[in-house]
């Protein structure tokens, strides 16, 4: 075993027996499992979060199938790696099957040319591509691949998977066995916790309390809450503000305010907050439900929401962060009436798809001389001539008489 590599690589499951969690893929009597025992394997796409498993997981392929396995990084390979991946894998001689197991990490990362150069020998079968990913691969990957893989959602490992993966890199020799270790089962508990999914930021923090930590009089490296606190610093924040969790969380965020649920609108504040997100991009959000998901049930919310936006755009993080709190309360808190924007939506649509007839004449202006002689302006009647300012007269083109875009509900 080499130590000089990390303790994370040095403890990638080697089989499938080994791989710690993601059961609702890797069950025993999950397509993943079954596909992988019988290495009959098609290309298939890992989707999930830092720390969750999948290169492990082709690690564990790459262990169990008889076919060639080739590995390369998106980020510091191209269109020629691609070509001698293939032309290694057409290789009757050096590979008599013929085909290849191609494995690219942060696959997301590949532009469209270097995905296009793959789809061929994706499609002939040439290669059984397994593509890994941190980002929405319905969004980052060429639906051509797609429609041509298993899209696997990894979730964020539990706790409990951590703890699980934690115990064992103490007693196994590729890991810390060689060490004499005493730390108690709550101080990796804390561990697993504070990583929040991350398997490699567990490791991570337990390797550097290990090598940090000196021997104690009876031999024994003691690794303490405080030791560990202290190598693993903060709770890992799962966000990425340019990310699938920046749309995740903002949608949340979005929701929340609409569903008029002030505690979970502030609960997602703060972790965009906490992510890095732009604040005038929250901001921005919080005027849009004000118009959208309040609008006339309680109008003041939009002169709040933008006063907000303009607040935070003057002065900025961390005060920020207050006004912010303030308007998507203050949002969240409202009477909701989308009734606006069903208007504005189903206007739309008519414009966009119906003959909807041409403006009445006596609603046209007449500002040049000799046009009310052609009807322009003709037989208006001014509401302010007629008590209580109004006077019945028509306004919507003949075409589109009755028709009602702006339906009052219980809230205005």
């Amino acid at each position: 075993m080499n130590y000089n590599e990390p303790l994370a690589y040095r403890m990638k499951p080697k089989t499938l027996e080994d791989y710690v969690g993601q059961e609702h893929i890797l069950g025993k009597d999950k397509i993943l499992y079954r596909t992988i025992k019988a290495d009959r394997l098609s290309s298939i796409i890992l989707w999930g979060p830092p720390g969750c498993g999948k290169t492990s997981l082709a690690k564990v392929i790459s262990n169990t199938t008889k076919y060639k396995f080739k590995k390369i990084n998106a980020v510091s390979s191209g269109v020629s790696d691609i070509k001698n991946a293939v032309e290694e894998a057409q290789n009757i001689m050096l590979n008599p099957s013929g085909k290849c197991i191609l494995f690219i990490d942060e696959i997301h990362r590949f532009n469209k040319l270097q995905q296009d150069a793959l789809l061929p020998y994706v499609e002939n079968g040439t290669v059984i591509l397994i593509g890994a990913t941190t980002e929405n691969p319905y969004f980052e990957v060429n639906k051509a691949l797609i429609s041509r893989s298993m899209i696997f959602k990894l979730n964020p490992l539990t706790k409990q998977d951590i703890y699980t993966i934690l115990k064992k890199s103490l007693e196994s020799p590729d890991g810390l066995g060689s060490y004499n270790i005493k730390i108690e089962d709550d101080t990796l508990q804390k561990i697993a916790d504070t990583a929040n999914g991350d398997v490699r930021t567990a490791l991570n923090g337990l390797e550097v309390a290990v090598l940090t930590t000196n021997i104690n009089s009876d031999g024994y490296i003691h690794i303490t809450n405080q030791i560990a606190a202290d190598s693993v610093q903060n709770r890992k924040a799962i966000f990425d503000k340019n990310g699938d969790s920046h749309y995740d969380n903002i949608s949340a965020f979005i929701k929340s305010m609409r569903g008029s649920d002030p505690d979970a609108t502030i609960f997602y504040l703060a972790r965009a907050i906490n992510g890095g997100e732009d604040p005038v991009f929250i901001a921005r959000r919080i005027v849009i439900a004000a118009a959208e998901d309040v609008g006339m049930a309680n109008p003041n919310a939009l002169v709040v929401a933008n006063a907000a936006m303009q607040a935070v755009h003057m002065i900025g993080m961390p005060e920020a962060r207050i006004i912010l709190s303030e308007a998507a309360t203050y949002v969240a808190t409202s009477p909701k009436s989308n009734a606006t924007y069903l208007a504005i939506n189903n206007a739309l649509e008519d414009i966009k798809n119906k003959d909807t007839g041409e403006i009445p004449m006596h609603i046209r202006n007449a500002p040049a001389e000799g046009m009310e002689a052609l009807g322009y302006h003709q037989g208006y009647k001014y509401p302010h001539d007629y008590p209580g300012h109004y006077v019945q007269q028509q306004y919507l083109p003949d075409k589109m008489v009755g028709t009602k875009y702006y339906i009052k509900d219980e809230n205005i």
